[in-house]
């Protein structure tokens, strides 16, 4: 990736608050990386997210429910597995973030650091929100990088985004009690419909703002979707003390 053709997409991030950087990992590596996933998957090692524990629309009622034992994420990527820790702290991540922060990247290890799997039948859609919802920095300024590990659409449960959404102040009022942006307002269904869902390949990554609006829907296919998640900040914009995300050590990009 030239100097010039990253600085675009930094500014396309500042713009639209996301963009696609296509074929950013090799196919090999990616398919590394899928193959323990599918391995740790099938163990469930710990730690790991149920969809059953979150209960969002399409999971199971509850874990002694048919697919109550549906994986959502398998957590802390980054100590899962040597592979997942090298993509999380490469050289390629650490000068696109130095980019766009202007300053040394930080790996947060309290938010995202996770292997995402989306399931057929019992993987469950996800509303629209914010991701800085439940995070607690001193400004509301991070990134995070979605690595496509195969191919995602619409129809298994792709990204969807409102672009520009990020620069946009709303009032509570557009959000419920979960912080979920009100499908069924008037005023958020108009941006809701300017939404847009890049279809992406194994390897393409999208970099995308704490703030932008975005939503997945459920897997319609007959395969389980990974997607390996990771978020950063820059150096001076630390965690707040005592919050969830001050809760595990960070990790500097060296």
């Amino acid at each position: 990736m030239s100097e010039h053709s990253k600085k675009e997409q930094v500014e396309m991030l500042r713009e639209r608050g996301f963009v696609v950087v296509p074929g950013l990992v090799s196919p090999e590596r990616c398919a590394a990386i899928r193959a323990v996933a599918l391995q740790q998957l099938q163990e469930a090692g710990q730690p790991v997210e149920f969809e059953a524990d979150l209960r969002y629309p399409g999971a199971p009622e509850s874990k002694h429910a048919p697919g109550g034992h549906t994986v959502r994420r398998l957590l802390d990527a980054y100590t899962r597995d040597a592979l997942m820790r090298e993509w999380a702290t490469a050289p390629e991540i650490k000068g696109w973030m130095e980019l766009y922060f202007g300053e040394a990247p930080v790996l947060s290890r309290a938010h995202h650091n996770c292997m995402m799997t989306k399931h057929p039948a019992y993987g469950s859609l996800t509303g629209w929100h914010r991701d800085a919802r439940y995070w607690s920095f001193e400004r509301d300024d991070l990134v995070s990088t979605w690595l496509a590990l195969g191919p995602e659409f619409v129809n298994n449960g792709g990204l969807w985004f409102v672009p520009g959404s990020h620069t946009m102040t709303f009032t509570s009022e557009r959000f419920d009690e979960s912080k979920f942006f009100r499908a069924d307002l008037p005023e958020n269904q108009a941006l809701i419909h300017t939404a847009v869902s890049p279809e992406l390949q194994p390897g393409d990554v999208v970099f995308f703002h704490c703030n932008t609006l975005h939503s997945a829907g459920q897997n319609l296919t007959d395969d389980v979707k990974f997607s390996l998640v990771f978020t950063y900040h820059g150096a001076s914009n630390v965690p707040l003390p005592g919050t969830r995300s001050a809760a595990k050590p960070e990790v500097r990009l060296m």
